[in-house]
C-alpha cells in the first residue's frame, strides 16, 4: 500500500505551499514511503477529480491541497495529519501501521526504561587496564618517594633498568623494582619524622 499526498505545484495560496511543505517534511523525516500527485500537471485531470470527489472541503467548495490518501483510501487532509502528528499516531493515520506493531513496539520500549530504572543503566562498564596510565603512577609514585643526589646506602652509581617511561633504580642483591620503591617510601618518611 501506497501513501498518495495530492499537492498543487503552481498554487498561488501561500498557505497551501507551506502546509504542503511540511508534510512532505514529515513524511521525509518519518521514513514514510509516499507517492506525491501534482494535480496541475497536464494528463492528472483524473487525479484531481479523484481528490475533488473523495477529499473532504472544510472551508471552500473544493477540497484544498494537500489531501492524503492510502492507494483509493481517504486518511485526511492537511488539519487531520498535523494532529494525527501531534499526537503521535501518524502511522494509524496514514494505515502504514497495524495497531498491534505499534503495542508490541511500547511494550519494549516500557521493558528497557524498567531494566534501566532498576540496573542503573543498561551497559556495563569495567575497570580501565590502560597500561599507560599504570606507567604514569608508578613515575608519580617514584618522583615523590625519592630525592635528587641522595644515594641511600653508598656513593656507588646503581644501574638503571628502563621500563616503557618510567625509570626505577635497581639496588644490588634485590629482585624486585617495587621492594626498592616500598624502600625509599620508609626512608622518605622516617626522614619527615626526624625534621
Amino acid at each position: 500500500m501506497v501513501v498518495k499526498i495530492y499537492i498543487s505545484g503552481i498554487s498561488g495560496n501561500k498557505e497551501v505551499k507551506k502546509r504542503q511543505q511540511r508534510v512532505l517534511m514529515i513524511l521525509d523525516s518519518k521514513n514514510v514511503e509516499y507517492e506525491t500527485i501534482d494535480i496541475t500537471e497536464p494528463g492528472k485531470e483524473l487525479d484531481k477529480e479523484f481528490m475533488q470527489t473523495n477529499g473532504i472541503a472544510r472551508e471552500s467548495k473544493y477540497p484544498l491541497p494537500p489531501q492524503i490518501f492510502n492507494e483509493e483510501e481517504y486518511c485526511g487532509d492537511y488539519e487531520d495529519f498535523d494532529l494525527a502528528n501531534e499526537i503521535d499516531e501518524l502511522e494509524e493515520f496514514l494505515k502504514v501501521a497495524p495497531p498491534a506493531s505499534a503495542a508490541e513496539t511500547a511494550a519494549v520500549d516500557s521493558n528497557q526504561s524498567k531494566d534501566i530504572q532498576e540496573n542503573g543503566n543498561t551497559t556495563s562498564r569495567e575497570p580501565s587496564t590502560d597500561k599507560d596510565a599504570t606507567a604514569v603512577q608508578a613515575e608519580s609514585v617514584e618522583e615523590r618517594t625519592t630525592l635528587p643526589n641522595e644515594s641511600v646506602e653508598s656513593n656507588e652509581s646503581k644501574p638503571v633498568e628502563h621500563v616503557g617511561e618510567t625509570n626505577i633504580a635497581i639496588e644490588e642483591g634485590t629482585e624486585h623494582p617495587e621492594e626498592n620503591v616500598d624502600k625509599n617510601e620508609e626512608k622518605s618518611d622516617n626522614q619527615e619524622k626526624e625534621e
